[in-house]
């Protein structure tokens, strides 16, 4: 039961861990053009990755690239002022959809959270039955 209740707010520590990489990825990636689109990918992997080792889960890449994607495509809307935080430009669209490709990774490449019964040492093993 514990487990569960600190699983749960290590995906909610995630959560918004992933709407601060986002907010301050959009900050750098347009303010220091090149290294700063990197820096903040970077960032964003690191965090999805790490979510996911961190709990041994694929939702553990998941919560922080929900939190990350939430606020990403809130920063592209325009305000009614006419303002917005992405401007038209390559290093916007690299960061928006490098971001969304590397959600997709991180959550594929983590464990699932399933290990294999005892005594077996590998998926040679599960398909002979042993």
């Amino acid at each position: 039961m514990r487990a569960r209740w600190a699983r749960g707010a290590a995906y909610a520590v995630l959560t918004v861990l992933g709407a601060v990489v986002a907010v301050a990825g959009a900050l750098v990636q347009a303010g220091w053009f090149p290294l700063g689109l990197l820096l903040a990918l970077g960032a964003a992997v690191a965090l999805f990755y790490g979510g996911a080792r961190l709990t041994g889960t694929k939702v553990g890449a998941a919560a922080p690239a929900g939190g990350w994607m939430l606020v990403v495509l809130l920063l592209t809307a325009s305000r009614p002022e006419g303002d917005f935080v992405f401007g038209t430009g390559l290093g916007s669209y690299v960061f928006l959809l490098g971001g969304m490709f590397a959600a997709v990774m991180c959550a594929t490449v983590a464990p699932s959270g399933h290990l294999p019964p005892a005594g077996t040492t590998g998926p040679a093993d599960l398909v002979k039955g042993r």
